[in-house]
């Protein structure tokens, strides 16, 4: 891993199969300490307020799917790229459902089977990410 990483023991921080790691958070909590992000996706309704890092925005309702889901997939793919050597943050209010369900998907690109990502996430983030039954289906689909 390269030094912009997180530390693996940090509050959120998520190991993937492939050693990238990638904080998950809510954003109604204030940002923690130390290192802050060098990319982050943030997953509102509305726009997030501005950060001091680059961001990309994607339109997704609590408790529902991304508005425009060829956004989010590009969003997605692009935190999992960068993960490789950056600091990538995927937040939205709460960091559970909307913020699992991502976290899911990254999986998913890094080799967790579709139909184990939820639970992988579970596991190793927050037990009750990915909240709802259309959530899951949403990381199953994701391509």
């Amino acid at each position: 891993m390269a030094s912009e990483s997180w530390d693996p023991t940090a509050a959120g921080v998520l190991r993937l199969p492939s050693g990238r790691l990638v904080r998950g958070r809510g954003l109604r909590r204030p940002v923690p300490d130390g290192p802050v992000p060098t990319f982050a996706v943030y997953l509102q309704r509305r726009d997030p307020p501005p950060t001091a890092w680059p961001a990309r925005w994607v339109r997704w309702p609590d408790f529902r799917l991304p508005t425009d889901r060829v956004d989010a997939s590009a969003a997605l793919h692009e935190a999992w790229e960068r993960a490789a050597g950056e600091r990538v943050e995927i937040a939205c209010s709460g960091g559970i459902g909307r913020t699992g369900t991502a976290l899911a998907c990254l999986a998913v690109l890094d080799g967790v089977p579709r139909a184990e990502a939820v639970a992988f996430v579970r596991e190793h983030y927050a037990p009750r990410a990915v909240e709802t039954p259309w959530q899951r289906r949403y990381v199953v689909e994701f391509r």
